[in-house]
């Protein structure tokens, strides 16, 4: 072996070893995060297939967690963004959504419409909103029984 055949096969194992590690965005590959993002999503990759019917394939914007909550049948929590959540569940014949505890059999087109309406309910709740409780519950529950008092007293004077 020549001094240039070896470095010509160094170039190709360099190329080779150095192509799988980069990204072309222009030839269209397709980019996934999902390993580091959601683990569970290598594991099943059917659960991927049913949240991407339901919340389109931009989903990791919405969620923020997957749980393995049961291994038979097998259940899923699935956390959104705004900390409201609702269940995939695995049966034989089709997966079934649980939302706000109503089941969708996504075996059929109407009820995966109506499961995939019912998740941009929960999400359109928005973010939950801590209310500040460190005033002592004696002062507000006093403020409170004023505000009753001061309402009642303006509703009979104007009947």
């Amino acid at each position: 072996m020549t001094k240039n055949e070896l470095r010509d096969k160094i170039k190709v194992l360099v190329q080779q070893t150095y192509k799988a590690k980069t990204i072309d965005l222009d030839k269209g590959g397709e980019v996934t995060l999902d390993a580091e993002k959601f683990p569970v999503l290598t594991k099943f990759p059917k659960l991927k297939e049913v949240i991407v019917d339901l919340l389109t394939d931009q989903y990791e914007v919405f969620m923020t967690n997957i749980e393995w909550v049961a291994p038979r049948p097998t259940t899923f929590r699935i956390v959104l963004g705004n900390d409201e959540n609702f269940l995939l569940i695995y049966t034989e014949r089709s997966w079934i959504a649980q939302v706000e505890g109503k089941k969708y059999y996504l075996l059929n087109l109407g009820e995966e419409e109506q499961a995939a309406q019912s998740i941009s309910r929960l999400l359109a709740y928005g973010q939950k909103t801590e209310t500040s409780t460190e005033a002592s519950p004696e002062a507000g529950s006093e403020e409170t029984g004023e505000e009753e008092v001061t309402a009642s007293a303006e509703e009979e004077t104007t009947a």
